[in-house]
């Protein structure tokens, strides 16, 4: 089943008569540094993108691809999600004067060029199971990055997505499972 509307895409996909997993159009990458946002005081005049950016955080360096999706992701490639900091780490990114509206923070393990787990942490929430829009931002930090290709299956605490970035369309495609979480009535 297929519904479209303008930029608007959702497609399900059955199993047994029932709803077993969702793609839906996330939306176009942003990413100039002001309207992620970033401070661009101290960046090159002509800088349009933030992409492997050197930032210092809690005293050690990383390197950081900035990308919104309607909100600010800052996303930072690790060798190990397992065992990476990130209760310590996660607060200071959050938290960091370069983000002027405090900044997600994903953490990605690129296991191979179609496959990748990451670990988040929400401005204002900690670290969650999943985030859709930081899934997102994180597949396009790779691509940008020459890491992955154009679809790649992401592992997060909670589950795993496949995300897409259709260049030709500049459009990201999520796909995940569908579970019902509650049945109930309601009288209207």
């Amino acid at each position: 089943m297929l519904f479209r509307s303008g930029v608007k895409y959702l497609k399900l996909f059955t199993e047994n008569g029932k709803v077993s997993k969702v793609t839906v159009n996330m939306g176009a990458p942003i990413f100039e540094p002001d309207k992620i946002p970033v401070l661009t005081d101290n960046l090159p005049k002509d800088l349009n993108q933030v992409i492997d950016y050197p930032i210092i955080v809690g005293g050690k360096e990383y390197r950081t691809t900035c990308v919104s999706m309607g909100n600010p992701h800052s996303v930072v490639f690790v060798d190990d999600t397992d065992n990476f900091p990130l209760e310590k780490v996660g607060p200071l990114f959050e938290k960091h004067e370069f983000f002027p509206k405090r900044v997600n923070a994903e953490f990605v393990q690129i296991v191979n060029r179609k496959y990748a787990k990451m670990r988040v942490w929400e401005r204002g929430s900690g670290e969650t199971l999943a985030c859709g829009t930081g899934t997102c931002a994180s597949v396009v930090a790779a691509i940008l990055n020459g890491l992955t290709d154009d679809e790649v299956t992401v592992k997060l605490l909670g589950g795993e997505l496949i995300i897409k970035w259709d260049r030709e369309e500049n459009l990201i495609y999520m796909t995940g499972p569908a579970k019902v979480v509650f049945d109930g009535d309601i009288e209207v």
